[in-house]
């Protein structure tokens, strides 16, 4: 065997072991980055809803609340404030979700699907836990969710979901007298469940890494000629 030749297998096997342990390590720290892009957006549109609840409840509630001996104007709850706007968004994204999941709810369409009905009863068995995050599959791609617990903190709510007696009865006449009552302070009802879809990130992360790849092949190739 001539030198040339152990020369280039020496070169060709230092070259393989220092793309392998770059393709672990760029690999690794593309996708990492897209799931970070993920999360930041996840966290985003969480903090969105908050901010549209807190906005109904300090400056459209107050107006509202007169009118509902005669008139029950959704627009002042601050769950549905918050699903209607961020459903506007959904128009043009129609990947992102926002759910208030709740096991007992009034609207019909805040009802907990099995697998948020699963996110809320782990909050209720961890009293601790403020917020949960995970991924899951979906029929459009792979999706990561942010989920909190939605606590009732103040005695007020009670006064629309305690019992449908006492309830508004023009409440009680939009969503009838079978849901959404028998709440407790203190009770985790439900959660708040943002849903992002990580197929467009993870795609990019991909793509940016065998153009890196295919890079280095190219300059090794190049220098071996």
């Amino acid at each position: 065997m001539g030198l040339r030749l152990k020369f280039n297998l020496v070169l060709i096997g230092v070259f393989a072991i220092g793309l392998a342990a770059c393709a672990a390590l760029s690999h690794s720290l593309l996708h990492n980055n897209a799931r970070a892009e993920v999360e930041r957006n996840a966290r985003l549109m969480m903090e969105a809803a908050l901010a549209i609840r807190s906005y109904t409840v300090n400056q459209i509630k107050p107006h509202l609340d007169p009118m509902l001996a005669d008139r029950f104007l959704p627009q002042s709850v601050p769950a549905y404030a918050a699903t209607e706007t961020l459903n506007e968004l959904r128009k043009n994204h129609p990947e992102y979700a926002y759910k208030e999941a709740t096991l007992n709810p009034t609207n019909p369409r805040d009802r907990a699907s099995d697998w948020e009905a699963d996110i809320v009863t782990g909050f209720r068995n961890a009293e601790g836990t403020t917020e949960l995050t995970g991924e899951r599959e979906t029929p459009t791609g792979r999706h990561m969710y942010i989920a909190r617990p939605i606590r009732i903190t103040n005695p007020a709510c009670l006064a629309c979901h305690n019992t449908a007696a006492t309830a508004p009865p023009t409440m009680v006449k939009v969503y009838g007298a079978a849901n959404g009552f028998g709440w407790k302070v203190n009770e985790i009802i439900g959660a708040q469940v943002v849903s992002v879809p990580m197929t467009v990130p993870i795609r990019e992360a991909d793509r940016a890494f065998n153009t890196f790849m295919l890079s280095l092949i190219a300059v090794f190739v190049f220098v071996m000629v």
